[in-house]
C-alpha cells in the first residue's frame, strides 16, 4: 500500500478495507443480495447514513464479494449457489489484491495529495474522477467485473461531481459503483436519481460494543456506561471511537454536573471546563465539547417537547435535570433556539480565532441564560 495519508481512515482503527466483520447492518446487507440474486443488480448504489456506522465497511465487502463471484453466476437462480452473506475468506486472491492495492478491477476514489502542496486536499477533484474514465478504458479488454467505490460523494467538488455524472449518464459495462454519502441530500439530484439506495442505520449498544472490540478499543466499564457511549455516539462507531479517545464519557458527565442547578451555576467549575478544553493540542477536545454542549441542548428541546426525558440516561442525574429544566413545549423550543443559536455563535467565534476557554464560557452562558428564562 502507499504511505500517503488516507482521508478514509479513522485514527487508531483498522481501515475499512481490513475491517473483517460488518456488524449491525444486516438489513443492508441482505438489500444487495437479493438485488444480486435475482439479477437486479444496479450500475451504482447511493451508500448512506450516520457518519461511522458501516458504510465503508459494506462497500469494501461488496467490492471483494463481487470482483471474486464469478460474472455468468445468477445468484440464486436454477443451479447457481444462493448467496446469503458477501463474506469473502481474506485468504481469497481477489480478498489478498484487494488489501495490497493490487486489484486490477478495482478503483479507488477519495481525497488526494496536491503535488504542488504535498498536502490532502480539501476535496475530490475533477482529475480525480477522469482518472477513473482511464482506468475503465485500460481494464476493458480483460473482460471481467469492475468495482468502483467513491469515499465520499460528499467531497467531490463541483467539476468532480459532473464528471461523475457523465459517467452516471453513460454506465460502462460492467462496472458497479459504490458511493458513499454522509449527506446525499448535498449532492446532485441527478446523482441520486441515478443511483439505488442503500441506507445504513445507528447501531445499538450491543453491535456497538461488538463493533468497537473489533477496533481494538477498550470498552467502558459496565453496561450503563456502554448505553451511555450509544446514546452520546448516536450509534456512530467512528464517533464511539473519538470519544473513548477523548474522555467523552467523562466530558458529558461533567457538562451535567455543572448544569445541575441551573439557571444557577458553579463558574469556577465552568471556567475548568472551558481551560481543560483549550490547552495546546486540546482541538479534539474542544471539538468534542462543544458537540456535547450541542448534545445536551437537543436532549433538553426532546424532553421538552415529548414530557419524557430520552432513555436511557447518557450521564447518572441527566434524566432528573432535563425534566426540571424543560418541563414543557415553551422550554422545548427555546432550548432548540438556543442550541440553532450557540451553533452560529461558535462557527462566528472561529471564524475570528475567538479564545477557545471564551468560546466555551460563551456557550455555558448562553445555557444559563436560556435555563433563567
Amino acid at each position: 500500500m502507499s504511505d500517503a495519508p488516507e482521508p478514509d481512515r479513522l485514527e487508531r482503527a483498522p481501515h475499512p478495507r481490513d475491517t473483517p466483520r460488518l456488524i449491525g447492518q444486516d438489513t443492508a446487507e441482505a438489500a444487495f443480495l437479493e438485488a444480486y440474486g435475482s439479477d437486479r443488480l444496479h450500475h451504482a448504489w447511493l451508500i448512506t447514513g450516520p457518519r461511522g456506522v458501516g458504510k465503508a465497511t459494506l462497500a469494501w465487502r461488496i467490492a471483494r464479494f463481487l470482483l471474486a463471484t464469478p460474472m455468468d453466476e445468477a445468484g440464486g437462480m436454477f443451479d447457481a449457489p444462493a448467496h446469503t452473506s458477501l463474506a469473502i475468506d481474506s485468504g481469497h486472491p481477489v480478498a489478498r489484491r484487494v488489501a495490497a492495492g493490487a486489484e486490477p478491477g478495482f478503483f479507488h476514489i477519495r481525497r488526494t495529495v496536491n503535488d504542488k502542496t504535498g498536502r490532502l486536499r480539501d476535496l475530490i477533484v475533477a482529475e480525480d474522477v477522469r482518472a477513473l474514465g482511464q482506468f475503465l478504458h485500460l481494464s476493458a479488454a480483460d473482460g471481467g467485473r469492475r468495482v468502483v467505490i467513491i469515499d465520499t460523494a460528499d467531497e467531490m467538488n463541483t467539476q468532480a461531481a459532473n464528471a461523475l455524472l457523465k459517467m452516471l449518464e453513460e454506465p460502462p459495462a460492467r462496472t458497479t459503483l459504490l458511493l458513499i454519502s454522509h449527506q446525499p441530500s448535498a449532492l446532485l439530484p441527478t446523482i441520486r436519481s441515478r443511483c439505488r439506495l442503500l441506507r445504513l442505520g445507528p447501531l445499538g449498544a450491543e453491535d456497538m460494543a461488538a463493533a468497537l472490540a473489533q477496533a481494538e478499543v477498550a470498552l467502558p466499564d459496565g453496561r450503563a456506561a456502554q448505553e451511555a457511549l450509544a446514546v452520546l455516539a448516536d450509534g456512530s462507531v467512528g464517533t464511539a471511537v473519538q470519544m473513548t479517545l477523548q474522555g467523552g464519557l467523562e466530558i458529558y458527565a461533567e457538562i451535567i454536573g455543572l448544569f445541575a442547578q441551573l439557571p444557577q451555576i458553579d463558574r469556577p467549575r465552568a471556567l475548568a471546563l472551558a481551560n481543560a478544553a483549550a490547552g495546546r493540542g486540546a482541538e479534539q477536545k474542544l471539538d468534542m465539547l462543544i458537540a456535547l454542549l450541542d448534545l445536551f441542548l437537543a436532549r433538553a428541546a426532546r424532553t421538552g417537547a415529548t414530557g419524557t426525558p430520552p432513555t436511557p440516561e447518557a450521564a447518572p442525574g441527566e434524566a432528573a435535570l432535563l425534566s426540571r429544566i424543560a418541563p414543557g413545549v415553551a422550554e422545548a423550543r427555546a432550548y432548540a433556539e438556543c442550541g440553532a443559536d450557540t451553533l452560529a455563535r461558535v462557527r462566528r467565534g472561529r471564524a475570528v480565532n475567538l479564545d477557545p476557554a471564551a468560546l466555551v464560557l460563551d456557550t455555558v452562558f448562553n445555557i444559563q441564560k436560556t435555563a433563567a428564562g
